[in-house]
Formats: C-alpha cells, structure tokens, sequence
C-alpha cells in the first residue's frame, strides 16, 4: 500500500516540464471575457462575486480589487450566452481569497442574496462554483496551508469532497464588503480535446510543472508547486470549440517576473513548433490547439 504524506518540499512533487521550466513567481494575471450584455455582467461580477468597478470604456469594463484588475469584460456583437459544457475553452475563471474566514464571510453573502452555488473540498482548497450571465462558470475558494496538502508518490492528491460548511462558518464572519485586498485569479480551468496535446503545450512548451494526474479526465499544471495555476479537462466530450457568437474566454495572462522569461517562454515555443506573435510592450501571445489564448508579460514583479 502506497503511504500518503502532507507536502513538505515542492521540488519533490509533481512532474518537471523536460527542458523549460517556468519560474516560481510566474501566475495568472488578467482574464479577458467576451459577454453578450456588458452591464449584466458587470454587475454580476460586482455585486455577488464583489469585484470593484475599476474603469469603463464604451463596451469595455475592467474589474478587481484594491485598484489592481484581475478581469476585462467586453461586448461583443452577435455573441449569446452558452450552456454548460457545451463549449471547449473556459471550464471557470478562479478568485483566491486570501483566508478562510474572507470564504465564510463569501457564503453568507451569497445567502443573503439566494444566489445558487455549488461547492467543493478538494483537500488542498474549500471552493465555490457560481455560473455567471452568460454560463460561463466561477470558482470563489481559499487554500488551506501548504502542510495540509497531501502527497502520494509525488502527485499532489486532489478529491471533490462535501465541503464542511458548518466548520466554515466558525471562522470569525465579517461584514462582507465586496472581494476583500488579497483577492487574486488563483487560477483558470479550460475544457479541452485530448490531455495528451495539453500536456504537450501546457506542460513542455510553456513551462507549467504537472501537479496532478490521477484525477479521472483532467490535469492540473503549476509554477512553483502551487497546486494548480491551470486545469485541464475532456469533461466537455466531443463539444466544439468556443467560436465567435459564444460568450467565451477571449485570453489570460500569464505573468512572469521579467522580460527575459518572457523571451524564454517564446524561445520554448517556438523550439517546439508552437507559433507565437509579440504584442504589446512585448507581450507574447500564443494558443493551444483548442484556441485557448494565453499572454505571456512581466509587470516587473
């Protein structure tokens, strides 16, 4: 029998990308979303998951928390809502809160408001799922601390669990005033075609370390032993890919910590065949075979 062990050491866990490998600090930055009505969005996103308006331009608005944006919505014409998991490309877009009691505070909030949502303890985090206007899914969760992560030869063990919610809400609840400082994309989750191509681009070209791979359809890659910074699942079967009447992830960013892992990335990619193109202060940009978009940039930290 194969003992289980709490997480000790991240240069011990996980699968190691062959060649590049990201650096620890790289994360998740801004998420982009194509929506089919601005200012239902909007105040989805404001008024239950508690993101500020941070700007709006016409059919573009930026929301997050203690002035830093973490999602950019936009209008786009003709594009319509989606069911679930009919659609490969975003599975959710993930808000790490930065404690348990923030999670507490984020369930009595959404009591008071009767908003459905369904939940998830997955050993290493406790985790909401809401489903936005537009049916594209979020994720609300807090991590417990790293020496509660539990280990089996070398993957990090993930499960979906009934989320104790009476031992929750002992934490001590405050008035819950939007998505409190400390509240970050944690992480995004895409429904793709085949694991063995994400593994190729995610794992090999981008640099992301494979943290878990026993969780039935899926894999969950990170930087930094993080537990997850992107998810990958066929849950979605032999759905099309997210085309331009759907609401759907536009693009993400994933930051780096400078210009250099920027340039190492696209080096990395286009070693392996992977197209990439510079966009804006020398951001690079290129997609999976599913035409899921990433953006690779550094913002100096």
């Amino acid at each position: 029998m194969v003992s289980q062990t709490s997480y000790r050491d991240a240069a011990t866990v996980g699968i190691k990308p062959p060649t590049f490998q990201l650096p620890d600090a790289a994360h998740v930055g801004i998420v982009m979303l194509g929506v089919s009505n601005l200012e239902r969005s909007v105040a989805f996103y404001r008024d239950v998951i508690g993101l500020a308006l941070l700007s709006r331009h016409g059919k573009v608005a930026e929301l997050g928390v203690a002035q830093e944006t973490l999602l950019r919505l936009e209008e786009l014409p003709g594009v319509e809502p989606i069911e679930r998991r009919t659609r490969l490309g975003l599975y959710h877009t993930a808000f790490l809160l930065p404690n348990r009691a923030a999670l507490a505070s984020f369930i009595k909030h959404l009591s008071q408001l009767g908003v459905y949502f369904g939940a998830g303890d997955h050993i290493y985090s406790e985790a909401l799922y809401l489903v936005d206007p537009d049916g594209l899914s979020v994720e609300v969760y807090a991590d417990r601390p790293r020496s509660a992560w539990q280990v089996r030869e070398q993957e990090l063990l993930s499960a979906t669990a009934q989320v104790d919610f009476a031992n929750v809400l002992k934490e001590e609840i405050g008035a819950w005033d939007g998505a409190p400082v400390g509240t970050r994309i944690g992480h995004v989750h895409f429904y793709i075609g085949d694991l063995e191509r994400a593994r190729r681009f995610y794992h090999e070209a981008l640099g992301f370390t494979i943290m878990t791979w026993s969780y039935p359809g899926a894999l969950f890659v990170s930087a930094g032993g993080y537990h997850h910074h992107v998810g990958l699942n066929v849950w979605a079967g032999d759905s099309p890919k997210a085309g331009p009447t759907d609401a759907r992830l536009l693009s993400w960013e994933l930051v780096v910590p400078s210009p250099e892992d920027v340039q190492a990335v696209r080096s990395n990619l286009n070693r392996l065949g992977w197209t990439t193109q510079i966009g804006e202060s020398g951001t690079v940009v290129a997609s999976d075979p599913w035409g899921i978009t990433v953006r690779v940039l550094s913002r100096g930290n």
